[in-house]
C-alpha cells in the first residue's frame, strides 16, 4: 500500500498507564516515516506527563479535565479546530469514534471488529482479546496498514528531565538510601487491571530479601496505601514504603537508581521496563491477560504465570479468582532476584 503523505496527525489513547507507555513507539514509527508532520496525542491527564519533553510528539490534547471527562462538543470542537488529516485509535471507543467522524477527520483509522467501526475507513481486522500478538505490535499494525515502515519493533521509552532526576534523588536522600547498592523494588497493586500474587506472599519476599542484605522498597499509587503498609508490616521495620510521593516521570527516574522492580501486571512495571531497569512479573493464566500481550516490551525480564490446570478453584476453567497465583512461590522468586542481580553484577565485572 502507497504512503499518503499526512501532515497532522492524532493518535488517541486514552486508557492507562501501561497502555501509553506501550503506544509511545507509534511516535517514533510516524516521525521515521513523516518527517515534516506534526504528530499529537489524545491522551488523558494524569498520563499526560508520560508524552511529555519527547521529539516525536509536538502536541498533547486531552480526553478530560480535574472534573472528568470534557463535553461531547468541547471536546469536538477542540479536535476539529487541530484540522488533523489522520487519526489512529489505539483504544476505539465509540464516544471518541464519533468524535473523529464528525470532527471531519479525512483518515480514520481503527478496528474493524466493534459496532460503530463504520465510523472508521480504514479498518484493522484483529483481535486483541486473542492475545497473538504483543499490545505494541497490535499498535504498530494499525499504523502499517495505512503504510508504515519499520525494520524492528522500537522499545518503549520515558525521558525523564533533570527535575525529574532531582526529585527522584531528594526521595532517595529521604530515605537514606542515595548511596545504597541492590536496591529492590516490590510493587504488590494492579489497579485491577490483573490477577494480583498476594499481600502476604510480597511481605514475605520483602522480608527474606532484607534479610539477605538487600534493601527493599514497597511502591503503591493512590488508594493503595493500605496495601503497601500490609505487605511493609509483613516484611519488617526496615523496609520502606513509597505512597504518592513521585510523578510518573519522577517514578521512572526514581526506578533507573534502583537493582529490579518486581510487581504483578500493572503501569508502573512498564515504566521500569521503559527506563531500562530489570523486572519480574507476575501474570495470570488468562489469554487477554497474558505475558504474551502484556509483558514487559524489553530483554531483562523474568515472568511468573501459574498453571492454571493445577488450580483447585478452576481447575483448568474460566479463571475464577486469585488463588492460581499463590502457585507462585516465594523461595522461587528469591531465587530467581539472585540470579537476575547476580547476572546484572557479572556484566558490570
Amino acid at each position: 500500500m502507497s504512503r499518503p503523505p499526512f501532515s497532522n496527525i492524532l493518535v488517541a489513547r486514552t486508557d492507562r498507564i501501561g497502555d501509553v507507555v506501550l503506544s509511545l513507539p507509534m511516535a517514533r514509527v510516524l516521525r521515521e516515516n513523516y518527517p515534516c508532520a506534526r504528530v499529537s496525542f489524545l491522551l488523558r491527564a494524569y498520563t499526560k506527563e508520560l508524552a511529555e519533553g519527547r521529539q516525536d510528539i509536538d502536541n498533547i490534547l486531552l480526553a478530560d479535565s480535574s472534573d472528568g471527562a470534557k463535553p461531547f462538543f468541547t471536546l469536538l470542537a477542540e479536535v476539529r479546530k487541530q484540522r488533523y488529516d489522520l487519526v489512529v485509535l489505539a483504544f476505539p471507543t465509540f464516544r471518541l469514534a464519533l468524535v473523529m467522524f464528525l470532527a471531519g477527520i479525512p483518515t480514520r483509522v481503527g478496528t474493524g471488529y466493534r459496532w460503530y467501526s463504520f465510523l472508521f475507513n480504514r479498518r484493522v481486522y484483529e483481535h486483541r482479546k486473542t492475545a497473538e500478538k504483543h499490545e505494541l505490535e497490535y499498535n504498530l499494525s494499525l499504523l502499517e496498514f495505512i503504510g508504515c515502515k519499520f525494520e524492528r519493533y522500537p522499545k518503549p521509552f520515558l525521558v525523564p528531565t533533570d527535575k525529574h532526576h532531582a526529585a527522584a534523588e531528594r526521595v532517595l536522600q529521604d530515605l537514606k538510601l542515595e548511596n545504597a547498592e541492590n536496591i529492590i523494588v516490590l510493587h504488590p497493586g494492579s489497579g485491577g487491571s490483573a490477577r494480583d500474587w498476594s499481600p502476604e506472599s510480597f511481605g514475605e519476599l520483602g522480608h527474606l530479601l532484607f534479610k539477605k542484605g538487600y534493601r527493599v522498597i514497597v511502591t503503591g499509587g493512590p488508594g493503595e496505601e493500605r496495601l503497601t503498609e500490609q505487605v511493609a508490616n509483613i516484611a519488617g521495620e526496615a523496609v520502606h514504603v513509597l505512597v504518592n510521593r513521585l510523578s510518573l516521570l519522577e517514578l521512572g527516574a526514581f526506578l533507573q537508581h534502583v537493582s529490579l522492580f518486581i510487581s504483578n501486571s500493572t503501569g508502573p512495571l512498564h515504566i521500569a521496563a521503559a527506563v531500562g531497569t530489570p523486572v519480574i512479573g507476575f501474570y495470570p493464566p488468562i489469554l487477554a491477560c497474558s505475558p504474551a500481550r502484556w509483558g514487559p516490551y524489553m530483554d531483562k525480564k523474568t515472568v511468573f504465570v501459574p498453571d492454571r490446570n493445577k488450580c483447585p478453584r478452576c481447575k483448568g476453567g474460566p479463571c475464577q479468582g486469585n488463588d492460581c497465583m499463590q502457585q507462585i512461590e516465594v523461595e522461587t522468586v528469591v531465587q530467581e532476584v539472585e540470579r537476575v542481580l547476580s547476572t546484572k553484577q557479572k556484566s558490570f565485572a
